[in-house]
């Protein structure tokens, strides 16, 4: 029982912060949704994908380390546990910070019509949006 409560807390954190900002969500199951809605071209849409495969490696070494992580304490004590809900906490926000600068990767190459769009959405769904650099050309 302590262990699905510690489960919940944990998953329900992950859900409060990702509510904030407006996330495209470079790397998830609506990519060919993302090419059709934001109209990508063919250089736009081979870097999300290239995105998407480094999002992944990425967060693949923090997910595996977070189970070890939950291995390791899973029949720790409450106190040991507290601490691990801190170290479990901060892989969490580094997964999230890496889906939300792939997601600002694509934000840059989006041409006006398309970052338009960007806000429009972010807008009608009141969540903030990420605020990138036009200037900006990562290549």
């Amino acid at each position: 029982m302590k262990r699905v409560i510690f489960y919940l807390f944990l998953i329900s954190g992950l859900y409060g912060s990702a509510q904030m900002d407006c996330i495209l969500g470079v790397g998830g199951p609506d990519g060919d949704t993302m090419v059709q809605v934001f109209q990508l071209n063919e250089e736009q849409q081979e870097k999300l994908k290239s995105w998407a495969a480094e999002l992944k490696v990425r967060n693949d070494i923090l997910r595996e380390k977070a189970e070890y992580l939950m291995k390791k304490n899973e029949n720790s004590t409450p106190e040991v546990l507290l601490e691990v809900s801190k170290q479990y906490r901060a892989i969490q926000d580094s997964m999230f910070l890496n889906v939300r600068m792939m997601d600002k990767r694509l934000l840059t190459i989006f041409n006006d019509k398309q970052y338009q769009r960007y806000l429009g959405f972010c807008n009608e769904l009141a969540l903030r949006p990420i605020h990138v650099n036009r200037s900006i050309d990562e290549k």
